[in-house]
């Protein structure tokens, strides 16, 4: 089974969450250890990652 990592939609490097192609999610809270900034990402299978800036 393929996997892919999740990337920072602000610097662009992987964060430390892996997916699978069957992953499926919904406002799941994602650190990027780089740049310190934590968003939230809406997985549907196939890799279709759609993030949003985080709001406590």
């Amino acid at each position: 089974m393929k996997t892919e990592w999740i990337y920072c939609p602000i610097c662009n490097s992987k964060t430390r969450v892996k997916i699978k192609e069957t992953t499926e999610a919904r406002n799941l809270p994602v650190f990027c250890p780089k740049c310190k900034n934590t968003f939230n990402a809406d997985i549907k299978p196939g890799f279709n990652v759609q993030t949003k800036a985080y709001t406590d």
